[in-house]
C-alpha cells in the first residue's frame, strides 16, 4: 500500500465522503463570503455537524486543526487561486499556486488529508488552461514524493457573457473529456461538476477511474439539492462537495446531517429532506 492511501483512509473512512467547502475567500468574489464572515464560528459549527471533511485554505486551516481530539472532519486544503468567478471578465485570466516556492508545505504542516487544484476549461482562455496544467504538473511531483493525495477539480465553464460570471457547462462530453485529462495527470480524486442530465454521470465516474466527488456549485433550493445529489450518488459518485448550499443556509448543521444520510445511508432525496426538516 502506497503512503498516500493512509491519508485517503481518513477521507473515506466511512466508504464515501461529504466535503464541506469553505475555501471561497481566495475567489475574491464578495457574494461567496455571505455566511463566512465569522470563520471561527463557521468552523466550530461544522465540526459539531460532523461532515467527513472540510475544504479550506492554509490561512484558515488552523481553526480546524487546533480542535483537540481525533473525532473531527479531515482537512482538504486548496493550493491554488484564480479570478474566473467574478461577474466581470478580467483583461487577464489567471490561476496561480498560493505558495509558488513550496506549494505543498502548508498542507504538510497542517496535516491535510489531501490537496485540491483547479483545472479550468473556459471558452477562449487557453492560457488559463495552460496555467492550471502547469500547477497540477508541479504539485503532483510533490504529492508523489510526500504521499499526499491529489484532488483535481475539472471545471468546464460557460463564457462570462452568457449569464454574468463563469457558470457550469453541464455538457457531459466536455466534462467526461476534462475528467479523463485529470485522471491522466494523476488525480487520486476527481471533484467534477454534475452533468446536465444526472443519468449521464456514470460516464464521468468511468472516465475518472478513481473516487469522484460531485461539486455542488451555486446555492439552490434544498429539495433540488437533495434530489440531484441522490440521483448522482446512484450513478456511482463517491460523495459530494458542497459549500454555499450548506454555509449560506439558516441551519447548516441540518443540511450536513441530511446529506450525510444521503451519502452514507443511501437515503433518497425525499428522505434527506425529511431529515433536514427535523432540524
Amino acid at each position: 500500500m502506497t503512503s498516500h492511501k493512509f491519508r485517503l483512509n481518513r477521507l473515506f473512512g466511512k466508504g464515501k465522503c461529504l466535503d464541506v467547502a469553505i475555501d471561497h475567500g481566495v475567489c475574491n468574489e464578495p457574494s461567496f463570503l455571505d455566511g463566512l464572515e465569522d470563520m471561527p464560528a463557521v468552523v466550530s459549527a461544522l465540526v459539531s455537524a460532523g461532515p467527513d471533511a472540510i475544504q479550506m485554505n492554509y490561512g484558515q486551516a488552523d481553526l480546524l486543526q487546533a480542535v483537540p481530539g481525533k473525532d473531527k472532519p479531515a482537512l482538504v486544503m486548496r493550493l491554488d487561486m484564480g479570478n474566473p468567478y467574478n461577474k466581470q471578465r478580467h483583461r487577464s485570466m489567471w490561476a496561480m499556486l498560493q505558495n509558488e516556492a513550496e506549494p505543498l508545505i502548508g498542507a504538510l504542516q497542517m496535516d491535510a488529508t489531501c490537496v485540491v487544484l483547479n483545472l479550468f476549461m473556459l471558452p477562449d482562455e487557453p492560457e488559463l488552461f495552460r496555467q492550471c496544467v502547469g500547477n497540477i504538473s508541479r504539485v503532483r511531483a510533490d504529492c508523489e514524493k510526500y504521499g499526499m493525495p491529489l484532488m483535481i477539480e475539472p471545471l468546464v465553464m460557460l463564457g462570462n457573457s452568457e449569464r454574468g460570471g463563469y457558470m457550469v457547462d453541464g455538457d457531459a462530453e466536455k466534462i467526461v473529456t476534462l475528467t479523463r485529462l485529470a485522471r491522466e495527470m494523476g488525480a487520486d480524486i476527481v471533484k467534477a461538476d454534475p452533468t446536465t442530465h444526472a443519468e449521464d454521470f456514470h460516464k464521468v465516474v468511468e472516465a475518472a477511474r478513481c473516487p469522484v466527488l460531485v461539486r455542488g456549485g451555486g446555492k439552490e433550493d434544498l429539495n433540488t439539492v437533495f434530489d440531484k445529489s441522490a440521483a448522482l450518488m446512484g450513478q456511482g459518485a463517491h460523495g459530494m462537495v458542497y459549500g454555499r448550499n450548506i454555509y449560506q443556509h439558516a441551519n447548516p448543521a441540518a443540511v450536513v446531517r441530511a446529506l450525510m444520510t444521503l451519502i452514507h445511508d443511501g437515503a433518497s432525496g425525499a428522505e434527506a429532506w425529511a431529515t433536514y426538516q427535523k432540524g
